[in-house]
């Protein structure tokens, strides 16, 4: 890794203020910096200035009404982890947010950070050296994806383990910008491109995510990594099924590690979880899933373990749900 490059630090007490600093060309926003200081000392970014975001008040708060949570998007992942109603009511997210990395990582990384954290290739995540040997790459100094040397996109993965969590949680996103204040549903945050993954206007910043109470539905969350701890997931599945008996009300499905975007696997149809059902899940993750060698692990076991992971996962939540 390098020295870190030269920049501006900005630390504003407002979200008006860090909204104006966010506009100007060649800012970054910063909180945690567990996904971009190693970027910073790998030459992948060069900023003219940071906007460090941990001074703005109330940014890390949890808000709990009638109707759900807002779930500040300065909040710690071990704060959400450790959040009293969230685990009771919604223990997915805790389950998502302790698979992050390891506890020294989950204490400074934020819920923000997660789910705007950068994209990642084996071809991108690497030294300035190696990357230069390699003639660089689409997403950055380079013109050519080595993943798909004929595309014209980049098809660098977007590995965030929150955003499927909150995904099947019909979560929303609530943002700040230059336009005012906007809610847009949590998949709408992100866009399927590994060089521009995420739909914020220049000047705009994630303030937090709404979940919406809903006390029939039982979530889980499975990731699929290399090692235990500290690895980004290789695919990472999230569910929630809601039963009325033997009948299957609904089940939302969301993937991450599969492509530049987390997915939303539709599972209209189903009026009850069987083999049948499983295969139906297996193939709709099989044509959806858009897995690429970007990473040093096959994309056809991980696309075997990824339907085994689902199958397994959802076969638990069913159980789940004749408690309930």
């Amino acid at each position: 890794m390098t020295i870190l490059p030269d920049f501006r630090y900005v630390r504003p007490a407002s979200i008006d203020d860090a909204v104006t600093a966010l506009a100007a060309p060649g800012v970054l926003p910063v909180a945690g910096a567990t996904d971009l200081l190693p970027n910073l000392r790998r030459g992948l970014k060069e900023p003219e200035a940071l906007v460090d975001l941990t001074a703005i008040p109330g940014l890390d708060a949890v808000e709990e009404t009638a109707d759900g949570w807002r779930i500040g998007a300065g909040l710690s992942l071990a704060a959400l982890a450790s959040h009293p109603s969230l685990r009771i009511h919604v223990p997915v997210l805790a389950e998502a947010a302790t698979a992050v990395a390891g506890p020294t990582h989950r204490a400074a990384g934020t819920v923000g950070g997660n789910l705007c954290q950068d994209t990642r290739c084996v071809y991108y995540n690497q030294s300035e050296w190696w990357r230069s040997g390699n003639g660089y790459c689409l997403k950055y100094q380079g013109d050519r994806c080595h993943v798909a040397p004929k595309s014209s996109r980049c098809f660098a993965t977007y590995r965030g383990d929150l955003a499927p969590a909150l995904m099947v949680l019909d979560a929303k996103a609530e943002l700040a910008g230059p336009g005012g204040r906007r809610t847009i549903p949590l998949a709408e945050l992100f866009h399927d491109d590994g060089a521009a993954h995420l739909t914020l206007a220049p000047g705009e910043l994630l303030l937090a995510v709404i979940v919406p109470r809903n006390d029939r539905l039982v979530a889980g969350y499975a990731k699929l990594r290399v090692r235990e701890s500290i690895d980004f997931p290789l695919v990472g599945v999230a569910a929630a099924v809601e039963r009325d008996g033997p009948r299957l009300v609904g089940l939302r499905v969301a993937v991450t590690g599969a492509g530049s975007a987390p997915l939303a696997i539709s599972m209209d149809g189903l009026e009850s979880w069987d083999d049948a059902a499983a295969k139906m899940l297996a193939d709709r993750l099989n044509k959806t899933a858009k897995l690429q060698n970007t990473t040093t692990i096959g994309m056809k076991y991980r696309r075997r373990v990824l339907q085994a992971a689902a199958r397994r996962l959802v076969d638990g939540l069913w159980e789940q749900g004749t408690t309930r």
